[in-house]
């Protein structure tokens, strides 16, 4: 991970929705849908660093779970 970028691991959430958690940073966030967890993560990539500190982009990595039967 480059200083110019940050990594978020987003996985389905057990309730519903998403989940976002920023990977080698204490950044979390949730949504009900794709869109506004877009919006959330970069919300709280804003809040999380001063402007000159900030990443110039924000990776989402999309990890799904899923079942199937022998």
């Amino acid at each position: 991970m480059s200083d110019s970028e940050i990594i978020f691991e987003v996985s389905e959430s057990p309730e519903g929705g998403y989940e976002a958690r920023a990977l080698g940073q204490a950044i979390f966030t949730q949504a009900e849908t794709m869109e506004e967890l877009r919006s959330m993560v970069q919300d709280a990539v804003r809040c999380h660093f001063d402007e000159a500190e900030r990443p110039r982009v924000i990776r989402l990595h999309l990890v799904r779970d899923e079942v199937i039967p022998v």
